[in-house]
């Protein structure tokens, strides 16, 4: 067994001293209110809330209320990879809405063997720290694992018998494919859409190397890589005179970042064409060049070398701890939902250093908070399963409208979503709001009290 020396254990408590102190300075709490500048959300926003809307309809004209809301988190694997290339989309985005099935299969297979409370929490636990690696290795963005929990956390409470299992990952599946059609929808008219948001963040950060100065460069240059990556999944049926225009606009960005030609020009145009590219219309006006070469080849997909990053498994394994505590902790005080102390565990390690996870830790607090009153207020006058269906999809897209620009409006949103879900499976009154904020608190002071235990002296 190694002992750390006396100087590494002070060095340790120090740095977790003053990454605790961060978690309720003034700074961080500031930082959580923010409200940044966002990409096109109007459209990606509108299309989640429809595949949302078509499967709540679809569950009350068939009589299917009981599962609707296992239909709707099927579908909201459209909310996720919502800038990928078409092509790209197609195969990861199916793998998304089958990794939301098996969640639910998952929890459903607890449901139906009658497991207790401590089993489902040791269990839903891992399955928390899987499906955390997983997404991490994929490179999958989006809300993150906290969905594939909830179907599960859901099944979990719902499936009592296996006909009643098997209804419920058939409407996560059916909910998964609806969301993948919807996702996929605009191929058919807006074939260029994930290439244009590209090259604008491209131009975007290399006119932020002038305010910025050489900070700025190496982001610029990720984006200019991400930007040629986009271009290169274009299908080669769409390979048309706006793809080469896309990638001429590329080259000059690089030229510009390199030095190679006038900034001051360069700039200006950027600016105004980044404020087009992000527009849905196709008529913009990008210089009418063809590029020099062809489209670069595609990238290989880093998923066999983070399958052995170290960082990411032990990540995945704080995650699956932090869940484990926060899940026992919240049964141990009797809380009727303990298994939503894990949600709250997952959404706040979600986070992609220690600054991001604490303030995704405050605004997860915020908005569960805001957002249990809403739903209270809303469940408290026993509206019916229709009410309940528009409420939850005037939610879901405000929350698809609101996530980039910040994450406690978002979450205000997320948790009427998931409360007016609830109520729709299984009816409940207001009070289940107050046990939401409760176990979200424990999963929150959690997850965040365990990064500060475990976070790096570099970040």
């Amino acid at each position: 067994m190694i002992v750390p020396s006396p100087d590494r254990l002070r060095t340790r408590l120090r740095v977790s001293r003053g990454a605790l102190a961060h978690s309720v300075s003034a700074a961080a709490w500031r930082g959580a209110l923010e409200v940044r500048r966002a990409d096109p959300t109007t459209a990606v926003a509108l299309r989640v809330g429809l595949a949302v809307l078509i499967v709540l309809v679809a569950g009350g004209l068939s009589g299917q209320t009981e599962v609707a809301g296992f239909a709707a988190l099927g579908a909201l694997a459209s909310a996720f990879l919502r800038y990928e290339p078409y092509p790209r989309l197609a195969r990861r985005l199916a793998g998304v809405a089958g990794l939301i099935v098996a969640s639910t299969a998952f929890g459903a297979m607890l449901g139906v063997t009658g497991a207790g409370i401590w089993v489902q929490v040791v269990a839903v636990s891992a399955a928390a720290a899987l499906v955390y690696w997983l997404v991490q290795v994929a490179g999958i963005t989006g809300p993150g694992p906290v969905v594939m929990i909830f179907a599960a956390t859901g099944a979990a409470g719902y499936a009592d018998t296996a006909v009643a299992a098997g209804h419920a990952v058939a409407a996560a599946a059916a909910g998964g494919l609806v969301g993948w059609l919807v996702a996929m929808a605009p191929m058919l008219t807006h074939p260029h859409s994930p290439s244009r948001i590209a090259v604008a963040r491209a131009l975007a950060a290399v006119a932020e190397v002038e305010q910025l100065g050489a900070d700025a460069v190496p982001a610029a240059r990720a984006a200019i890589d991400r930007a040629r990556d986009a271009l290169a999944d274009t299908p080669s049926r769409r390979v048309d005179r706006h793809v080469l225009e896309l990638l001429a606009l590329v080259d000059a960005a690089e030229a510009t970042l390199d030095g190679r030609r006038a900034d001051t020009a360069a700039l200006d145009d950027f600016a105004r064409l980044e404020a087009e590219l992000r527009r849905v219309r196709s008529d913009i006006g990008t210089p009418r060049v063809d590029a020099a070469a062809g489209l670069p080849a595609p990238r290989a997909r880093e998923t066999r070398r983070r399958t052995t990053d170290r960082r990411l498994w032990t990540s995945a394994a704080r995650v699956g701890v932090a869940s484990l505590v926060a899940g026992g902790l919240a049964s141990a005080c009797g809380l009727s939902h303990p298994l939503w102390a894990i949600l709250g565990a997952v959404a706040t390690l979600q986070g992609v250093n220690y600054s991001h996870t604490v303030q995704r830790g405050i605004q997860r607090l915020l908005g569960n908070a805001a957002g249990a009153v809403l739903a209270a207020a809303f469940l408290a006058v026993d509206p019916g399963y229709w009410p309940l269906a528009i409420a939850a999809v005037a939610c879901q897209t405000g929350a698809e409208l609101t996530v980039t620009r910040n994450y406690a409006a978002a979450t205000t949103f997320v948790t009427g979503t998931a409360l007016l879900l609830t109520a729709i499976g299984n009816p409940v009154g207001a009070d289940v709001a107050a046990a939401r904020v409760g176990d979200t608190l424990i999963g929150v002071v959690i997850g965040v009290a365990l990064a500060a235990l475990t976070v790096r002296a570099d970040d």
